[in-house]
């Protein structure tokens, strides 16, 4: 008898054989045959086209005097932002077209910056100044645009009216009052994204580090450095110091360090300036002008921002320069705008000087600032800006209506003139 040969795995004529033969299960058949077909995947977004809205409040003061500029002159509002772009209101008090003769008065507005079919909507409100509610009344919103929002082609494009009111008839209406008009207008800018969704939410708390770094200096802790201001002394850390200030950079960890110094004598600063100085370097932030000095006053807050920006300047903080021209462009008045000015031209600070040559030049306020000490210093200092305050006042003159921009109250600290009396801070 011979023995039989097993071939294991190999193929088997009948299936009883494969079944008692074969050591592994046997292979799935195509899942494209015999399993049902997976659902395919889902997703979904959503497509948001709004309005971002802003409102501008205009006062034309001296109406009568704007009468006869001439057809298609026209008297404008500050620009303002809304949704990205800047727009202004133009008011034209003989109108915009010759065709009528000056018998009405225009009213558009317009962009302002640069910028390609802006679509928007517009509102242009002529306020009913007797309380009796019945405004003027021209808008976009809360009803249906047949065509959509208004498209703006190019910078100086416009939406309005030629004919918006008829003059005759606005002289002898309530929307006139002490030779005053009041312009209402609101822009909503068209702006369009994609949302998908959103799968997760995770909240994420706002930076602290200022709130760490200037617990530092609170503390008092591991100061290696000490300042001397004016008889007062303020402990200090080296390393932010130098991180804050390419100028205490160099002083504290430069070529020319001294390695054993321990305290460095600050010449032309009062103490409050120089605690100041090292609050904003700590915590990236303006101090409580009461908290630091014990007043509460425009006229002290104007000083110290007068005096910050100096010492922001010689200390290389662009950051807290920018924070005091904000500050002192706010607070622009009759007996400190004179120094201001000069601080805005020796520390080159344009946008403030232009702020400041727009506010002495106004013929309300010109006599009033020559006659403070701050325009005496003003002449001696900087010669050179009599010059272009000349040609501000010539640009005023040139326009018989000029909205009224800034405060010409004198602040507390001035004599009865408004000479401005200099106090120690």
């Amino acid at each position: 008898m011979g023995a039989g040969r097993v071939c294991r795995g190999g193929p088997s004529s009948s299936p009883a054989g494969a079944a008692a033969g074969r050591p592994f299960p046997p292979v799935a058949a195509s899942s494209s045959s015999a399993s049902p077909s997976s659902a395919p995947s889902e997703t979904a977004s959503t497509s948001v086209t709004k309005t971002v809205n802003g409102s501008h409040h205009f006062k034309i003061d001296g109406y009568s005097l704007s009468k006869g500029i001439g057809v298609g002159k026209y008297i404008a509002s500050e620009s303002f932002s809304v949704g990205g772009f800047d727009w202004a209101i133009y008011f034209y008090p003989d109108g915009k077209s010759g065709e009528d003769g000056a018998a009405y008065v225009s009213l558009f507005i317009a962009l302002a910056s640069e910028g390609t079919d802006v679509r928007a909507l517009f509102e242009l409100t002529l306020v009913d100044q007797s309380g009796k509610g019945q405004d003027k009344v021209h808008t976009h919103f809360g009803r249906s645009l047949e065509s959509g929002p208004y498209t703006l082609k190019y910078r100086g494009s416009m939406w309005g009216y030629k004919r918006f009111f008829k003059r005759s008839a606005l002289e002898t209406s309530d929307y006139l009052k002490d030779d005053c008009l009041l312009v209402n207008c609101t822009v909503g800018v068209v702006q369009s994204h994609t949302e998908g969704p959103k799968i997760y939410t995770i909240p994420v708390p706002p930076s602290n580090m200022a709130q760490h770094i200037g617990q530092l200096l609170t503390s008092g802790k591991r100061t290696d450095i000490t300042f001397e201001v004016d008889g007062e002394m303020f402990p200090a850390h080296k390393v932010v110091l130098s991180a804050r200030s390419p100028v205490f950079r160099a002083q504290l960890f430069g070529p020319m360090k001294d390695k054993n110094m321990k305290c460095i004598k600050i010449e032309d600063m009062e103490a409050p300036v120089f605690k100041a100085l090292l609050h904003f370097m700590y915590w990236d932030e303006l101090p409580d002008i009461e908290e630091l000095t014990g007043v509460n006053t425009t006229w002290v807050s104007t000083l110290m921002a007068q005096h910050l920006l100096a010492a922001a300047d010689r200390y290389a903080l662009e950051r807290l320069k920018l924070l005091c021209e904000l500050k002192l462009c706010e607070d622009v008045a009759i007996n400190t705008v004179a120094n201001t000015l000069a601080l805005a031209e020796q520390h080159h600070c344009y946008q403030l000087k232009t702020v400041c040559l727009k506010f002495v030049a106004l013929p309300e306020n010109l006599k009033a600032v020559m006659q403070t000490d701050g325009f005496d210093y003003l002449q001696q200092s900087c010669p050179s800006l009599l010059t272009e305050l000349l040609e501000y006042v010539a640009k005023v003159g040139e326009h018989a209506v000029t909205p009224c921009l800034y405060s010409t109250e004198v602040l507390d600290g001035g004599d009865a003139n408004g000479r401005r009396v200099k106090p120690r801070i």
